[in-house]
Parts: structure tokens; C-alpha cells; sequence
């Protein structure tokens, strides 16, 4: 999952030394961030949530041990009755006082439960005003039932992460994400290095810097061109983009970087990296770092129409500038859009034809579907000619459809 600025501000936050807090370890950190980010994250609420507000998780460790702790006094406060009332007479005036204690003790630990367990935690997300007035009737009329099936859920996923850590020695993290803050520079020489994810903040002597992760990159252009080797090639890829990340580098040898492997991914029809590299690029092309925006907005443009995704298809249809519609690769890409929108078969494949760049790997993926619409439209419009016309025609037009174009 690719986490938006508003989350990994976040999870720096945590993990900032000014925000730690005594008797709290960094596991407890890690886990608890889990559980909030997890928690919001199976009800795609990660974007509605005021991150900038939301309690750290040794915040949220602290109130849950206060809490704890209020319990534990209040649950120790009937014994401690119980062994006067042996030895000694109340009166009705002690007796009441011992009500009015045990009520003080009840109230403070109500008053010390944080919200995080008092209250139902979709009650602490900031939505937008539009959503404001839907939210606060769909709570009116849950009333308190959805608050406990949400601590429900919360108890099972906190008994899961728990049982997860007592039966694993680490947990991993994804080593393109932003979650260790600390800066670093490498020191390390190697060219080559395998890719590992990161379950610690990595030391500098086996992070590669810039100036040897470029060497890495020529290196790497040379073996892909005469060894072919995906799997190598693909490890050494990843490993280079996790040195630039935990170092910060965010230049135009990045770019570089995941416009590299974003080609030789799509060469060998590998759509998971693909679309890994083409979402760093998006925020990369945002800060004006160079590179090929207009050939990767082609790519965008493609791949949504062999997706079939129209929200965001229009969503980028949305962000083009008039200057950004006559650029070639775009042109080519959004008439690919509107011959498939229009069912202009004939321009389609011609389209097909003359695709800049590596346009054609990503229509190959969707090229037969559209020879399929192709050949059940001509048989509709040949069906009412005579069953022998129509015979001779359709071979003629599937012919024609399948053979004359490649990969037919």
C-alpha cells in the first residue's frame, strides 16, 4: 500500500526521539502503529483521518497503562474495605463515606480511559464537510452496537499482532516506505547487492551513496541488454531504489531510476513493479525533477484503458492542460482512449501500429480483447445478409482483423 504524505508525516512523528516517551520501547511503538494504520486501513479511511491531530501510539500506550492502573486501584479498594469491616462497627456516616470513595475511584478511571478505548475510534476521524452530515446520521442510527463491534475488532487485531510478535523474531517493513526517519549516507562500495527488507534502520557501511548507486545503474543497463535476466536484474532494481529511499535522495538520478525499471518492467509484461515505479514517478514529476513526464502520462493513459478504470481515467483527463493534449505521445495515447471508447476498430489497430515508445507492450494486453469486440460486432452487423454471404464475408473481415496486424 503506498501511504500519502499526511501518514508518513505521521509515522515520522512516532518515531521521533523528542516524541518518546519513558518505559515505552520502540517495539511498542512499531506495534501500536500497526494497529492504528491497519485498523483505518481495512476500512479505507486512511484519507479521512486528521493525521496532524490523531494521538502518537506511546500516547496512546500511556493512557491505555494509566487506565490499567485506575482499574487495578479500583479493583483494590473493596479489599481494603472488606478488612475494616472485620475488625471494626461502621456507622451509616462511614458507610456513606466508603460509597462516596469507591464512586471517586469509579470516576477517575472512567475520566483516565483515553478516547482511544472510551469511544468508537471512527468518532475521532475529521471528515470533510461534505461527508460531515452522512457520517453523523449513520452513527445516530448505529447508536452504541457499532462501537462494539469496532472494539471487538480492535481486541481480535490487537490479539493477532500479538501473537504474531511472540512467534516471529522481527517484523519486516516495506523498504520503500518512509518509516525510519533518520538520514543516513552510505558508505558501502559494492556494486551489486541483494535486495532485503528492512526489518531495522540500516547502517551506513551497507547503504550504497549516489555516486556508486549511478555506477550500479550503467552496470545494470549492460547486463539487461546482453544476459536478459528479469529476476537479477528486477532484485538489483529494488535494492538500488531501497538505498535512495532511506537516504532521502530525491533528485533527478531518481527519476532515472524508476523510469528504468519502470520500461524493463513493462518489457516483460510485470505490472506489480510497473505500477510501483509509476506511482513514485507521479510524485517525482510533481516536483519537477526532470525525466519523461509526458511518456509516462501516455503509459498512465494506457493502462487505465486496459484497467477499464474510468474514475481515474477521468481523474487524469482532469489534471491534462491544452498545452499537455497536442504533446505526440499523449495524442497517440488518448486516441488509443477514444477509438476503444468509440469502437473504432480499424483506427485502433492502426493506432497499434504506430505506438511511440513502449506504447505497444501496453496495449498487447489488451489487443485481443478488443480483436474479440471487433469480430462480435462484424458478425452483428453481417447478420442479417443471407447465411452464405455472411459466411464468406465474416471469414474476410476476421482475416483481415487477425492476420493482418502482428501477433495475429
Amino acid at each position: 500500500m503506498e501511504w500519502s504524505p499526511a501518514v508518513r508525516e505521521y509515522v515520522g512523528r512516532a518515531f521521533d526521539p523528542e516524541s518518546a516517551i519513558d518505559g515505552i520501547t520502540k517495539d511498542d511503538v512499531t506495534a501500536k502503529l500497526k494497529e492504528v494504520i491497519g485498523y483505518f486501513a481495512e476500512r479505507s479511511q486512511l484519507e479521512s483521518v486528521d493525521w496532524k491531530g490523531f494521538p502518537l501510539p506511546q500516547q496512546i500506550i500511556r493512557e491505555e497503562r494509566d487506565v490499567q492502573n485506575a482499574r487495578a486501584l479500583a479493583s483494590a479498594a473493596p479489599s481494603l474495605n472488606g478488612g475494616d469491616k472485620s475488625t471494626t462497627s461502621e456507622t451509616p456516616s462511614s458507610k456513606k463515606r466508603k460509597s462516596q470513595d469507591k464512586e471517586s475511584v469509579a470516576q477517575a478511571a472512567d475520566m483516565s480511559t483515553p478516547p482511544w478505548r472510551r469511544t468508537n475510534l471512527e468518532d475521532r476521524i475529521t471528515y470533510s464537510n461534505a461527508r460531515n452530515d452522512k457520517r453523523h446520521k449513520k452513527n445516530a442510527l448505529a447508536g452504541d452496537s457499532s462501537s462494539k463491534f469496532d472494539q471487538a475488532d480492535l481486541e481480535k487485531r490487537k490479539q493477532r499482532f500479538q501473537l504474531g510478535k511472540a512467534g516471529t523474531k522481527h517484523t519486516s517493513l516495506d523498504s520503500d516506505s518512509d518509516m525510519n526517519t533518520d538520514i543516513i549516507v552510505g558508505t558501502c562500495t559494492s556494486l551489486e547487492k541483494q535486495y532485503l527488507r528492512l526489518t531495522a534502520p540500516p547502517k551506513p557501511d551497507t547503504v550504497r551513496p549516489q555516486h556508486v548507486l549511478e555506477k550500479t545503474l550503467s552496470m545494470l543497463w549492460r547486463k539487461w541488454k546482453t544476459e536478459k535476466n528479469y529476476n537479477y536484474t528486477c532484485n538489483q532494481f529494488k535494492s538500488l531504489r531501497q538505498d535512495l529511499t532511506v537516504q532521502h535522495i530525491k533528485n533527478d538520478f531518481t527519476v532515472k531510476v524508476y523510469e528504468s525499471h519502470a520500461r524493463i518492467a513493462l518489457e516483460k509484461g510485470d505490472l506489480g513493479e510497473y505500477n510501483q515505479c509509476q506511482t513514485q514517478l507521479k510524485a517525482l514529476y510533481l516536483q519537477k525533477l526532470g525525466g519523461n513526464p509526458d511518456e509516462f502520462t501516455a503509459y498512465r493513459i494506457l493502462y487505465f484503458v486496459y484497467t477499464g478504470n474510468k474514475t481515474d481515467m477521468n481523474d487524469l483527463l482532469a489534471e491534462l492542460t491544452p498545452a499537455d493534449k497536442v504533446q505526440p505521445y499523449i495524442k497517440h495515447a488518448l486516441d488509443v482512449r477514444s477509438s476503444v471508447a468509440l469502437g473504432n476498430y480499424h483506427r485502433f489497430f492502426k493506432l497499434y501500429l504506430d505506438a511511440p515508445n513502449m506504447g505497444r507492450y501496453l496495449m498487447d494486453m489488451f489487443i485481443e480483447r478488443e480483436r474479440l469486440h471487433a469480430l462480435a460486432n462484424i458478425s452483428k452487423a453481417y447478420a442479417s445478409y443471407a447465411p452464405g454471404v455472411v459466411s464468406s464475408l465474416i471469414k474476410r473481415q476476421v482475416y483481415g482483423c487477425f492476420t493482418s496486424f502482428p501477433h495475429g
